[in-house]
Parts: structure tokens; C-alpha cells; sequence
């Protein structure tokens, strides 16, 4: 089977092997067990690989390289414009030599896809939709087009368009999915996590606006001051860590909060097992792999209410849905006042969270392609 790939994934060439963003590669070496040829159109860069990316265990793919668009300014805007027949030219024909297309959205890379995919109704595809697929949210103007061509089933035809989460009123050709990070044989048992010693707060994700890092540098040094002994480690990378940094050390909260940077997939793992909360409340997501992470090793997510957040905690029954800092102090507070009540939910986590592993997620894959 030749399969194509249409993603605005930044690619990069080292030692002769093609590298992208781990979590996106990881998922991707899955589908490609299924196929005998890959192209993959994507934009190529001469950046340095960074901790959080891998290459792809398939060493035959042929990369199709076009530009990187964005249109952030009015100059990048104008550029984009004038490279964009060269893009749309490159997945036409990847497409046309292609017996499966795989569209990655949402992305200005994934808008061009989906309006060209149009063209070849009687070729099987499926769009992976990372975003938030919430009927309801605001989103950017390209994002609602690209969820309406695809979902569309007169302008998409034979095609599977895999979203996060579970939604009402949604056309047939739109199917709940999910994504994951460790294996049946990393499943283990998980022991009560003690809430009378120092109680371990994690963030993982993009030190970004959106991620909202610092309101969890916020919780941890407010519970500080009122004499609870807590700790926060966090791990990850952004145009905010620096701010951050800045932060922590101007009002001395460098003794009980931690700033890892990127790591590995392991210290990650290491950090989780050891953690009591994680406190994420990111204002927008598609499936929020580190809350499933967490729940796996029975660290409780306090989380924002946004995409399929609430559906994976079951509506708080697997952890705490908040809006604000004194929201997640509140939850924090009666967790440690019933302990009962947090090893429940800690529990009812990795119950669900452990159900979906790489293998059941590289078995739904292969149903697909």
C-alpha cells in the first residue's frame, strides 16, 4: 500500500534519517506498519533536533519537502501566499500516487489538504483531527473550515475523520478516538500514594500562554505560604520559560519549585509515579496525552474543563475539572481532608487510563488503513 502523509510537522534530516516531534513520530511508526511505501509532504528545517524529537523507524520514506507557511505578520502573509501553488502542487501529486491519505490537522498545511482531497473522492483516507473538535468552543476561522470539509460527506468521501472525545449530532464518517504513550507490559501495580509528607505537584507540557504555566507556579506558592509542604517539578520547554525562571527566583520559590526543561520519556514517567497531582489547565487541547499519562501512575489530574478533558475524568469522577487558582487550592484542600475521596479517584484513573496502551491503540490503527 503507498500511503501519504499531508502534515504541517516540521521535518529534519540527521545522519541521513528523517526526525519530527516524538509523540507525532511515535504514533506515525504505527500506521506505517501497515503500509509498503510513504511519502510524507511536510515542511523541512535545518534546526538542530532537540530531546523531544526521534526519527522514524522506517528508513525508506520519501520526504516531499515544501516551505513552511504562517501567516503572523503581514510579510510571512504575503510569502505564504506565493508559495502556496508550490504546496498545493506537491499534495495534489502525492495524493494522486497515494492509495491511502492520511491528512494531519488542524494546521494551514491541513486546510490545503482538505480542500484537495476533495478531488479524489474514491480514494480511502483519514484525517487525524489532534485538535479540539468541541462543537461549541472558539476556534480559529480555519480550524471550523477544516472540521466542516472533512466531516462533510458530500465534499469528503471514504474517509474516517478520528477526533478526541465524544460529541453529539456528529456525521457518520466522524468516529471517537484516542491516542497513548506506554504499553500493556509497562502496566504495574500501583501503590496508595501517601498525602501526610510532602505532597508533589507536576506540570508537563509547552511553557506557552495557553498551557497556563504559571498558575501552577501560583498554587504551589500559595499553599507554601499557608505551611503546607509541597513541591512542584516542572518539565517541558517555551517561549514562557524564561519568564518563568525569572519568576521562581525573584520571589524565592526555587526551594520548592523545580524547572526541568525537556526530558525523556523515562524521567518523565519517573516524575509521574511519584507525583500526587498534576495541574494542567491548558485553554485549549485535543487529547491531553499527560493527564491520560498521569492517570496511568495514579497521579490525580486538577485540570481545566476544556475538549475531551472532561470526558477522560468522567466529569470529575477520575480527578478535579477548575477554572481558576482558588478553584484548584479548594480541590487540593479537600483532597488532603479526605484521603479516602483522592485514593478513590486515584484508583478509578489508572482503572481507565491503563485501557488504553500503545497496543490496543497500534490494533485500532491497523483497522483503519
Amino acid at each position: 500500500m503507498k500511503f501519504a502523509i499531508i502534515t504541517h510537522s516540521k521535518h529534519k534530516i540527521c545522519n541521513g534519517n528523517l526526525w519530527a516531534y516524538e509523540p507525532y513520530v511515535r504514533e506515525m511508526d504505527l500506521w506505517l506498519n501497515n503500509v509498503s511505501e510513504t511519502q510524507v509532504v511536510a515542511p523541512l528545517t535545518n534546526e538542530e533536533k532537540t530531546s523531544i524529537e526521534k526519527k522514524y523507524l522506517k528508513d525508506d520514506i520519501v520526504l516531499k519537502e515544501i516551505p513552511q507557511i504562517n501567516f503572523l505578520s503581514i510579510k510571512n502573509s504575503l510569502i505564504s501566499i506565493l508559495q502556496m501553488p508550490i504546496i498545493c502542487i506537491k499534495i495534489f501529486k502525492a495524493m494522486l500516487w497515494a492509495d491511502h491519505i492520511h491528512l494531519r490537522c488542524p494546521g494551514n498545511i491541513g486546510l490545503l489538504g482538505a480542500i484537495i482531497q476533495i478531488v479524489f473522492p474514491f480514494k480511502p483516507k483519514t484525517v487525524k483531527y489532534a485538535g479540539n473538535w468541541d462543537p461549541y468552543s472558539k476556534q480559529p476561522l480555519s480550524y471550523r473550515i477544516q472540521k466542516w470539509i472533512v466531516s462533510n460527506t458530500f465534499l469528503t468521501k471514504k474517509c474516517k475523520v478520528l477526533v478526541y472525545g465524544q460529541w453529539k449530532n456528529q456525521s457518520k464518517n466522524v468516529i471517537p478516538f484516542f491516542t497513548a504513550s506506554y504499553t500493556k507490559k509497562e502496566i504495574e501495580e500501583i501503590s496508595e500514594k501517601n498525602l501526610n509528607d510532602k505532597i508533589r505537584f507536576i506540570y508537563v507540557g509547552a511553557f506557552t500562554k495557553s498551557k497556563q504555566p504559571l498558575l501552577a507556579v501560583k498554587v504551589v506558592e500559595e499553599l507554601a505560604k499557608e505551611g503546607y509542604n509541597v513541591e512542584l517539578s516542572m518539565y517541558g520547554n517555551g517561549a514562557e520559560f524564561e519568564s518563568i525562571e525569572s519568576y521562581i527566583n525573584t520571589n524565592n520559590s526555587n526551594q520548592f519549585i523545580k524547572l526541568y526543561g525537556n526530558q525523556p520519556k523515562e524521567i518523565i514517567k519517573e516524575a509521574y509515579q511519584k507525583a500526587h497531582f498534576l495541574v494542567f489547565i491548558s485553554r485549549s487541547e485535543g487529547w491531553p496525552k499527560v493527564v491520560a499519562e498521569a492517570m496511568f501512575w495514579g497521579c490525580l489530574p486538577i485540570a481545566s474543563k476544556v475538549s475531551c478533558i472532561p470526558y477522560m475524568l468522567n466529569f470529575g469522577e477520575r480527578g478535579s475539572l477548575v477554572d481558576d487558582k482558588e478553584d484548584i487550592i479548594f480541590e487540593v484542600k479537600e483532597y488532603l481532608n479526605n484521603q479516602k475521596l483522592y485514593h478513590k479517584k486515584a484508583k478509578e484513573g489508572i482503572k481507565w487510563s491503563q485501557v488504553y496502551t500503545l497496543d490496543k491503540f497500534k490494533k485500532e490503527i491497523s483497522k483503519l488503513v
